[in-house]
């Protein structure tokens, strides 16, 4: 389909939406945050009142959690099942998919309506607006818009890897270490190294006895960590390239691969309101998850501006909440407010292996048993697709 064709497709789909003279609820970002909103909100929202629209720019849900195994090889065919359509999102179809980006919001400050621009041009009038967008990652984990290129993508990425014969990782947050376990799963001789700018694996949100026992973990797999050091200069090319790292440390990979989050995609909020971000691009929110100054506006998931680390299961957490929120902000019942109940990091070490941590009592941490029954063996995939009503 041409950009013409879009646009033309999109103004038809939004003129019938518009000329239904309903309320309109939008929901902006099809994540795990935007999915486990648009779906309980389309049994819930009363359908001759209201419409429904969840806008994204790709026609299917990433789940992350099976990302780093999916853009290692095609092992259980992730490339499919963890690309999930939007198709069967809405209860009963009581909703509307657009495939599109957001670039603009405008609102007044005291006003309870505005409109999304698109970056079609198209311009979508809303009654409550849902930001639920997201963080932007690096490659290897930022797939492209279409499934034609996202099966590219992932082709790519698998012979990138299998021919690499050494692995440099940027990072030894969760992404590094599991994606470290999941190099050993497939290639046990090859070389695979970390660096991480801590004092020990990801950060000190987890106690040291549960960093340690990470690591011993991959070291027993014959994974190099070093820490306190960073690469400051990641080469532009995927290698193979040989590194000096802050400390003096000189280092050789076939492939070099980052493994961070960039920033959120929250860039359209300044058009808003230039108060409405932090400095690093988070969404401020009241503890109810409405932007400071408008209370028709909610924001979910990773973009928000709140102390806790970013988690498909804290996104959870907000999603419940914003979708009781905005029946009770319809109704014009009073709001609850959100509050992290505690920190949680269920890690993969490959298809058998893996650790788990819960911040209740005294610390509970749990071994490979338990990790692999919850996560490490299927990377919660049939979960993440019941949510978007797939079987």
């Amino acid at each position: 389909m041409t950009g013409n064709q879009v646009c033309t497709a999109i103004r038809v789909v939004l003129l019938k939406l518009i000329q239904c003279h309903l309320s309109l609820v939008i929901v902006v970002g099809g994540g795990s945050a935007g999915v486990n909103i648009a779906r309980p909100l389309s049994a819930q929202l009363d359908a001759s009142k209201y419409n429904l629209i969840l806008i994204n720019p790709r026609p299917f849900r990433v789940l992350l959690p099976a990302t780093i195994r999916m853009i290692v090889s095609d092992v259980d065919d992730l490339g499919t099942t963890a690309l999930v359509p939007y198709d069967k999102l809405f209860h009963g179809g009581k909703g509307t998919f657009l495939q599109d980006s957001v670039h603009g919001i405008h609102q007044s400050a005291g006003e309870n309506k505005g409109v999304v621009v698109l970056g079609s041009g198209q311009q979508v009038p809303y009654d409550i607006l849902i930001l639920a967008t997201g963080m932007s990652w690096e490659d290897p984990i930022s797939f492209p818009d279409s499934p034609e290129d996202a099966k590219n993508y992932l082709a790519t990425s698998h012979e990138k890897f299998a021919s690499a014969q050494s692995y440099l990782l940027v990072g030894g947050g969760a992404v590094g270490a599991e994606l470290a376990g999941e190099l050993k799963d497939i290639w046990p001789g090859k070389e695979v190294t970390i660096v991480h700018g801590q004092r020990l694996l990801f950060n000190d949100t987890y106690p040291d006895k549960f960093r340690l026992s990470a690591a011993r973990g991959l070291a027993d797999r014959g994974v190099r960590i070093y820490l306190n050091d960073v690469l400051e200069n990641v080469p532009a090319h995927a290698g193979p390239a040989a590194v000096t790292t802050r400390e003096g440390l000189d280092l050789k990979a076939d492939l070099i691969v980052p493994t961070g989050a960039t920033h959120p995609n929250t860039a359209f909020v300044n058009s808003l309101d230039a108060d409405a971000l932090t400095p690093a691009g988070f969404v401020k929110v009241k503890p109810t998850l409405q932007l400071l100054s408008y209370p028709n506006i909610f924001a979910a998931g990773d973009i928000i501006d709140w102390k806790e680390q970013k988690q498909a299961i804290k996104a959870g957490a907000h999603s419940q909440l914003v979708t009781k929120n905005v029946i009770s902000y319809i109704k014009g019942a009073p709001l609850k407010n959100y509050s992290t109940a505690f920190e949680a990091l269920v890690l993969t070490n490959g298809k058998r292996g893996g650790l788990s941590y819960f911040g209740v009592l005294w610390g509970i941490v749990l071994g490979s048993w338990f990790t692999r029954l919850i996560k490490s063996k299927s990377l919660l995939v049939p979960m993440f697709r019941k949510e978007s009503g797939q079987v």
